[in-house]
């Protein structure tokens, strides 16, 4: 593919502005879009608000999240926040972060603003990503879903393998439900995914394990992590699944051939992870950004060498300029951009700021035409992307 773009050489084309979002943040309602509510318009299910007895609904509060989306259909359907939240990046994976305690404080504050579906996976850790979302979500049963995933084999919940290869197996599954459900410190999992596909294991006995553990009140809803179109069908046919997990954003759209029309036609819900593509989207990373704490996994990932991501700016870019002109950051452009994709979208940002919170729930504030995320897209397409987003031993793991 060939390059068209061309970069702003003045101070307004630093990728990096996203942080002046909160000075500029009375200047959004004039920004050159339509009502705010206009986002999510196409959202199913009924409207319900969070709210907290110390805030005035006013300008100068954290904007709570009114609208829901449905995830799946019938008997497998899941209302939830129009936006999820990622606990992972709390303490795995993304380098340093603050202390436990503010970890908990900040998820307390995500559920005050209407979020409720918040992501984890006991692979996480492997283990201490739950045990921090028990911590600071148990008290919130019933009035949110915590959902996580299986599918690596660490027999006797016991950090015996790294990496951890997958397993499925359905004793495996079955243990693995009983450690989570107590370190998330809850009755039922909300939504049970199968994090990575186990070709060992028939996915007709996976989605039969899970469908057992629905009838036994362990799991409410079955869902499928980075899996193709024919393994959707074959597990859908057992039990029927309420979410596709994948990675999705403008720069990996492979999701938009097969699964995401497959989750339109069987009416399942897709719930798109790193949805700003590991803080890249943001502006915030740059060439010079290190990954080395020893608890950042973007060190290993191609996309993030300092070639890579010197080429990739030219995307970021692309977001910068089309949210320039209309009083957006990147992170938001990248974020309605997805929303704005099928009404059973639900994306899963997580942070560890809280300002980075508002700005991404901001971004229900604003829409924008058809024809304007259609240039913005081809903007995007015409850039060519740099490195793979997994290695090979990873990406090995995936199905599409």
């Amino acid at each position: 593919m060939s390059n068209r773009t061309v970069f702003q050489n003045n101070e307004n084309s630093n990728p990096s502005n996203r942080r002046d979002f909160l000075k500029r943040a009375a200047l959004f309602g004039a920004a050159a879009c339509v009502p705010p509510t206009v986002l999510v318009s196409s959202c199913t299910g009924a409207e319900r608000k969070t709210t907290s007895s110390k805030e005035s609904q006013n300008e100068n509060t954290m904007p709570v999240i009114t609208k829901r989306r449905t995830l799946g259909k019938g008997s497998a359907a899941m209302e939830v926040s129009a936006l999820g939240f990622g606990v992972m990046g709390m303490n795995y994976h993304r380098g340093t972060h603050p202390d436990e305690k503010a970890m908990i404080k900040l998820a307390h504050e995500v559920v005050e603003r209407g979020v409720t579906l918040f992501d984890t996976a006991e692979t996480y850790g492997p283990f201490f990503n739950e045990e921090l979302a028990g911590k600071a979500l148990a008290e919130f049963k019933g009035k949110i879903a915590v959902t996580t995933k299986f599918g690596f084999n660490y027999a006797g919940n016991k950090k015996n393998e790294m990496p951890a290869q997958a397993n499925s197996k359905p004793e495996r599954i079955r243990e693995m439900v009983e450690a989570s459900l107590k370190r998330l410190n809850i009755d039922v999992i909300e939504l049970l995914y199968q994090h990575r596909f186990d070709p060992h294991v028939p996915i007709e006995d996976v989605a039969g394990t899970v469908k057992d553990l629905i009838a036994e009140g362990k799991v409410k809803h079955f869902g499928l992590c980075e899996v193709g179109a024919e393994t959707i069908r074959k597990a859908h046919a057992v039990q029927p699944v309420t979410a596709i997990q994948s990675e999705y954003h403008l720069m990996w759209r492979e999701v938009e051939k097969e699964v995401l029309p497959l989750c339109g036609e069987l009416g399942i819900g897709f719930v798109p992870y790193s949805p700003l593509n590991r803080g890249f989207l943001t502006g915030a990373i740059n060439e010079y950004t290190s990954f080395n704490s020893g608890n950042d996994n973007r060190n290993i990932l191609p996309r993030f060498t300092p070639e890579a991501i010197r080429a990739n700016l030219r995307i970021v870019e692309e977001l910068n300029k089309f949210g320039r002109t209309r009083g957006v950051t990147t992170s938001q452009v990248a974020l309605g951009w997805l929303l704005q994709k099928a009404p059973f979208i639900v994306p899963i940002p997580g942070t560890t700021k809280l300002s980075h919170l508002e700005e991404n729930l901001r971004t229900l504030d604003f829409t924008f035409s058809a024809q304007e995320w259609s240039e913005l897209e081809m903007a995007v397409a015409n850039i060519t992307i740099v490195g793979d987003r997994y290695p090979a031993s990873e990406q090995k793991q995936v199905q599409n």
